[in-house]
């Protein structure tokens, strides 16, 4: 039997395939599946273009065969004949068209690929995250069929309406006419559809064409607007360049379809045709469906284009260009192992990034605000401690596409989508007019969540701002979070909001936004079964957690509440507006805040739908009678809590964030998130009933800093120095005074558990220097241990840059190379704190061994020890000579022996050998020769010293010629202790003229006489007249003419006869 179905059904599907716009319909019934042939029938004859494909998408069971030999055997069992029935139009249907089948789970694997018509069976099963995921593979004109079962209202759906942008064909239009004459160029740009693409491509070859390694080019952008396409045409242009190794990389080769077909009709463009310049080579995984993961090209030289999975950095090592598609799918640990790590160990290379920023589960903006942020630093070069040379200074290209391909502007599901989902969040302008109040200036309010998602405009501005700060300050955002924060019972939103003015009619800007989950409570019967069981219950993150980790079921009966998010406005972060929401919020939750309602009101209420109106006649519109949309703190009583609780990715900047508002890390999950590569840190505040007999929270916290202790050198060694070292702080009053409280300090007994008396023995001598760091390597682990875990008396306390080194060396077994890079200090200097803190801790260790000998010792034998020693004292008497004169007189006796020594030796020993028989004006020539010593000579500058000991001007007057006489005494004094002849007769030959002239005064001098003989005061005579005949001066006979005056003026000597 025939039906004749609705025209309105035909004119939109070919209005919408006229328009490039996709249309969407919902079959309500048991048998709608059905009613599929149909639309695709009326979709195919409009499209004039192949048959479009299908995407079926469902949760578990389809209800029949997807496999056509499957179906073929099991209509030849029903008939006995292997051919297909026509009177069957879905039979027909499922075998004659191009069917991807896919679950729920798995609808990851279709990301990049396009199809015209899409089917979401068990509609019960559809979540946010794939709603928005599988709808944006359909192109424009297509269909999306929703399968419903049999539902008697609609009550809770709403449509929304939201601006869309336009495209810009005549921009389009223009690029390709300005580059229609530049080869391959222009040829590649033809196949571009939108602006935004054309830019996009051309920006990308211009990177390609330069040819420098160091460039990293981003695109994100919504889904359908042509990234993976853009790319494809790309890398068609990178091989006509002569780019030789080209890698590609996705969460999986399916997701690569697109790309790999426009390096097809890139390579179509440019004129290669395969078989003959290329050849393309599938994947022999059966899971991967015969996806390209090769394309061999060998037209000029050997060319390749190679996908490898995400974690096959390694293989990177001569590839001249890397492509990643769908980054923010990939972990961000391995998407920086792609662009940095493995490029500074094996060389530089090109790196394209294309990712959707938002529309499905695990993006959120993890990309843009962790990966591109840190690309952002580098091209300005502002990355502290970067230890990665190889990536300093590399550029970064950030593009953006707006222009959708697959369908086109102004597409009215796209607006839904966005609108439901508030997947446009990011576009909304978010620039505050009420400036930076002070945030104890600042109020915390209550939002009524029935009201916020009541679909009234205040509301639904309202919730676009929050949805604004949302993912603007957080790393993660899914559609899935949305429908939590909506329909979640035990979900609460706190908003901080600017003060009100007298005068303001206007609801205030949002400043800060809270989200709270209210966990525990849970009776004992109920905890036990479930431990017991080994598997725990949906929610409760916090109790569950923590009761497992420390064997502890009272933890779940207590009532807590999670911050689940806080977020910041993004122009407000870092000024004490986070900080100030969680005041209130624990003012709030202690029962600070008076509550003016007594009562408590029932927010949630049973819906009766009326069965008396049918379904097509039903009108759905927005309630009429709500509570306001914001309360104050005081018209809402509090629930009452014992504590507040946060699970987040560690970092260094969110754990002093929570640090400094007074909570303490309980938990650090061992093993790495996989999206972001952090570590899950849960942390409490005790609010409640924090006496002395109930600090759960000081127990729980000196057990993880324990387990800490030990971890450090296992999975948390990769952590940095400084976010170990935070660990193991704590600024909450409560728990250090608990800490303080019942300090363990250890004994000298407790001490030789962990220290031998050797090990004693090599801590003091390092600690005095005399042996190298090497030998006391094994006990720096004791040490850290020892003092990071408070065994050590609380005067004991290293510097903070001696604690990070001792906590790197001694915990995370690091080598002082590692620490003195993370540190950004010298090795030398790391070396030297290493030894001041090993220094202290020893003079500790050997101050506690005295005391422990010290007290072994009875009162009684210290007591006639003191005796024995007071009655030593009394009997000291002082010696009859000084230290002084003891010395005198030993020096004396020494000087007198060694003179006596010497005349003895001189007297022993013949010298007539060595006398120079010949005369005086033969000696006299002789010494006009120049002769070298072998010993070094005697600075003019110390025989001044030795001679008088300062240098003079010109004199005048009788007091300074009284002063110069006693000089020349001085210096008399001095000439007689030289006792080697030889000496002088160097310093005399070879000496400045200062020295001559002081020399020659000291010769006249009549005390003198007594100590040079006549054959040594000629010979130094002679050597004296030859001495200054060589340096050209008007020497006089110093023997016959009185010396009269000695000056010193610019190391001149004047000799002047009276």
């Amino acid at each position: 039997m025939r039906t004749k179905i609705d025209n309105r059904i035909r004119i939109l599907i070919e209005n919408s395939l006229a328009k490039g716009h996709r249309s969407m319909f919902v079959i309500v019934g048991d048998r709608g599946r059905e009613q599929i042939p149909v639309l695709h029938h009326i979709l195919s004859k409009a499209a004039i273009a192949a048959r479009p494909t299908v995407l079926w998408c469902y949760k578990k069971d389809l209800g029949y065969s997807s496999n056509k030999k499957k179906r073929i055997r099991q209509i030849h069992l029903k008939s006995s004949v292997s051919t297909i029935s026509e009177g069957d139009p879905f039979e027909v249907f499922i075998s004659t068209t191009k069917i991807r089948y896919c679950y729920y789970n798995e609808t990851h694997n279709i990301l990049g690929n396009t199809y015209g018509m899409l089917v979401l069976q068990d509609f019960e099963a559809l979540t946010p995250n794939l709603l928005a995921r599988t709808i944006e593979t359909i192109e424009g004109g297509g269909v999306i069929v929703l399968l419903m079962k049999t539902v008697n209202s609609l009550r809770q759906l709403y449509t929304i309406a939201m601006h869309a942008s336009s495209a810009s064909e005549e921009e389009l239009k223009a690029l390709k006419e300005g580059m229609k004459d530049t080869k391959p160029i222009g040829s590649l740009l033809n196949k571009c559809r939108t602006a935004c693409q054309g830019k996009v491509l051309l920006r990308l070859l211009d990177v390609i064409t330069d040819k420098d390694l160091n460039v990293t080019c981003s695109i994100t952008a919504a889904r359908g607007r042509g990234k993976s396409a853009a790319l494809g045409l790309a890398l068609a242009g990178a091989i006509a360049f002569g780019y030789s190794n080209i890698f590609v990389t996705s969460p999986s080769p399916e997701n690569l379809r697109t790309l790999f077909e426009f390096i097809i009709k890139g390579f179509d463009t440019v004129g290669y045709q395969e078989h003959i310049d290329f050849e393309l080579i599938q994947s022999t995984n059966p899971e991967f469906q015969k996806a390209l993961v090769r394309v061999n090209v060998f037209r000029e030289h050997r060319q390749t284009i190679q996908y490898i999975h995400p974690s096959d950095a390694s293989k990177l090592g001569h590839a001249e260009l890397v492509v990643v598609d769908e980054a923010a799918a990939i972990p961000l640990p391995l998407l920086k192992e792609l662009i940095f790590v493995k490029s500074s160990d094996l060389g530089q290379h090109l790196v394209f990034l294309a990712s959707t920023i938002n529309g499905y589960e695990g993006t959120g903006r993890s990309l843009s605000l962790k990966l591109l942020q840190h690309l952002r630093q580098q091209s300005a070069g502002c990355v502290k401690g970067d230890k990665l040379a190889a990536s300093k200074g590399r550029k970064l290209h950030e593009l953006t596409m707006e222009e959708s391909i697959r369908y086109k502007p102004g597409d009215e599901i796209e607006q839904w989508l966005s609108r439901v989902l508030c997947l446009d969040s990011a576009k909304i302008k978010t620039n505050l007019a009420c400036g930076t109040p002070p945030p104890s200036d600042c109020e915390l309010y209550y939002v009524n969540r029935d009201t916020l998602f009541s679909f009234h405009n205040a509301s639904e501005a309202f919730l676009q701002q929050i949805m604004a700060i949302y993912v603007a300050a957080h790393y993660k955002n899914s559609p899935n979070d949305l429908q939590m924060l909506s329909d979640a019972p035990a979900h609460h939103l706190f908003v901080l909001m600017s003060p009100v003015k007298e005068n303001q009619s206007s609801i205030p800007e949002v400043l800060a936004v809270a989200q709270i989950c209210l966990e525990g409570d849970l009776t004992k019967h109920f905890i036990s079964k479930a431990m017991d069981n080994g598997k725990r219950a949906a929610g409760d993150l916090l109790p569950w957690t923590v009761s497992q980790q420390f064997m502890d079921r009272d933890f779940p009966t207590l009532c807590g509440g999670r911050v689940v998010r806080i977020a910041v406005h993004p122009d407000l972060q870092s000024m004490g507006y986070g900080t100030r929401t969680l005041e209130l919020l624990e003012e709030y939750y202690l029962g600070n805040i008076p509550s003016i309602e007594e009562t408590v009101r029932e927010s949630v209420k049973i819906v009766k739908d009326e069965h008396t109106v049918a379904l097509l006649e039903e009108q759905v519109a927005p309630r009429s009678d709500l509570p306001p949309l914001l309360l104050r703190l005081t018209e809402r009583k509090a629930e009452y809590l014992d504590y507040l609780g946060v699970s987040f990715g560690l970092t260094l900047n969110l754990l002093k964030f929570w640090k400094k508002s007074g909570y303490v890390p309980v938990y650090l999950r061992q093993t790495p998130n996989p999206l972001t590569g952090e570590y899950t840190c849960v942390m409490l505040k005790q609010i409640h009933d924090q006496s002395s007999c109930n600090a759960w929270l000081a127990v729980y916290y000196r057990e993880f800093r324990s387990r800490i202790l030990s971890l450090l050198s296992f999975e948390f060694r990769k952590l940095p120095i400084s976010l170990g070292l935070s660990l193991l702080q704590v600024r909450n009053k409560e728990v250090n005074e608990a800490l303080q409280h019942d300090r363990r300090v250890i004994t000298r007994e407790q001490l030789s558990m962990y220290l031998s008396n050797i090990d004693l023995k090599r801590l003091s001598e390092f600690a005095r220097n005399l042996v190298d760091h090497s030998l006391i390597t094994d006990l720096l682990p004791t040490v850290s241990r020892l003092y990071f875990g408070e065994q050590l008396p609380a005067n004991v306390n290293l510097s903070t840059p001696q604690t990070a080194v001792l906590l790197g060396l001694g915990l995370q077994h690091k080598s002082a190379d590692s620490v003195h890079e993370e540190l950004d200090l010298p090795q030398s200097q790391v070396l030297a704190l290493h030894s001041k803190c090993i220094r202290k801790l020893a003079d500790e260790f050997d101050k506690m061994c005295m005391d422990s000998i010290r007290n072994s010792i009875s009162d009684k034998a210290l007591n006639l020890d003191k005796e024995e020693q007071f009655a030593a004292v009394n009997h000291l008497k002082p010696l009859a000579q000084s230290i002084e004169d003891d010395l005198e007189k030993a020096a004396s006796e020494f000087r007198e022996q060694h003179f006596h020594d010497k005349d003895a030796f001189l007297k022993d020993v013949d010298l007539s050998q060595y006398a120079i028989n010949v005369d005086t004006k033969t000696l006299a020539k002789a010494c006009d020769v120049s002769m070298t010593y072998s010993r070094p000579l005697i600075t003019t500058k110390r025989m001044m010293i030795l001679l008088g000991g300062k240098k003079f001007q010109r004199r005048k007057g009788p007091e300074e010629k009284k002063n110069t006489t006693k000089w020349y005494e001085g210096a008399s004094r001095r000439l007689q202790k030289i006792s080697d002849i030889s000496m002088i007769r160097r310093r005399v030959v070879n000496s400045d003229k200062p020295f001559m002239s002081a020399f020659g005064s000291t010769l006249r001098n009549k005390k003198m006489k007594c100590f040079w003989n006549d054959s040594v005061n000629g010979l130094l005579y002679n050597e004296a007249v030859s001495f200054m005949k060589s340096k050209k001066h008007d020497v006089q006979q110093w023997g016959d003419l009185p010396f009269q005056q000695c000056q010193f003026e610019n190391f001149s000597v004047v000799i002047k006869n009276k």
